[in-house]
């Protein structure tokens, strides 16, 4: 496994396991063979719903906590927000079984950001996360927070896949130190993704799969990726792309497929900032 360092210095691995829309009866097996393919870092989120099955598979794997980097993610608060946001925390952290966390991530833009972040800020101080970060922000939001804050996200994990590629996003982050985390790193099969005839053919020259392509594509260009399976094939496949280097040629033509815009939904819609906003989380 190869890892990235992040702006605190705390170590991650670029490859992980993703449990977004995991069924949470599905999940514990899913994490278990996961963990069991040789994947360290887990992410899951409050809003998934799968906290806990993420704990049982953490708790029976009997592999030591210090080797394992556990992300979870808040969601949007109400006010008070920061003593809110610090309930959430204790919630997952409960819900998960560990007396910390790797890294705890903002899930949406939205609300009171500020009294969310502070709250996070608070959390790192007290060493009950090692890093905080965000996910979903774009560079607006993203600069704004750091420039107006004292801790400076170490992640934003956005949509980033083959046709929405967040160069311009990337180059932002790199510029202040902010780590890019890949989701939707397969586009969930959307575009014939893993029908696209340059992938299959790059695939072809190092007898590789598209997934294993794009998983290279993304690990390459410093981006963490969390793939997510629910086959352990498919998972032992999936962490098995550090055996093989893509040219600067093949770079430079997966970076045709880049439509640049997403294939699931725009964070800047009113429609979609007001959909997010009336979630809420039943515990």
């Amino acid at each position: 496994m190869q890892h990235v360092t992040l702006n605190n210095g705390v170590e991650m691995p670029i490859l992980g396991f993703g449990v977004y829309q995991i069924p949470p009866e599905d999940t514990e097996r899913a994490v278990t063979e996961a963990l069991a393919a040789g994947y360290r870092l887990l992410d899951t989120a409050e809003a998934y719903g799968n906290e806990e099955a993420v704990g049982r598979a953490i708790r029976s794997s009997g592999i030591p906590r210090e080797e394992l980097f556990v992300t979870t993610k808040l969601w949007i608060q109400d006010g008070p927000a920061e003593e809110n946001t610090r309930r959430a925390f204790d919630a997952s952290l409960k819900r998960l079984g560990l007396d910390h966390l790797d890294l705890y991530l903002m899930h949406q833009p939205y609300g009171d950001v500020y009294g969310q972040w502070r709250a996070m800020e608070a959390l790192t101080r007290e060493g009950r996360v090692r890093a905080i970060g965000v996910a979903n922000f774009y560079p607006d939001r993203l600069l704004d927070l750091i420039l107006n804050n004292e801790v400076t996200p170490a992640v934003d994990q956005i949509e980033t896949h083959p046709f929405f590629q967040r160069s311009a996003d990337h180059h932002l982050m790199r510029e202040h130190g902010v780590q890019l985390q890949s989701w939707g790193g397969f586009a969930e099969g959307r575009n014939d993704l893993f029908s696209t005839p340059l992938l299959r053919e790059i695939g072809r020259q190092y007898g590789k799969s598209v997934a294993q392509v794009v998983l290279r594509w993304l690990t390459q260009r410093g981006i963490v990726a969390i793939p997510k399976s629910v086959r352990a094939e498919r998972m032992a496949e999936n962490i098995d792309v550090f055996d093989f280097e893509l040219s600067d040629h093949q770079m430079a033509q997966i970076s045709t497929l880049d439509a640049g815009e997403s294939l699931f939904f725009d964070h800047h819609d009113p429609e979609m900032v007001a959909q997010l906003a009336r979630r809420r989380m039943d515990g």
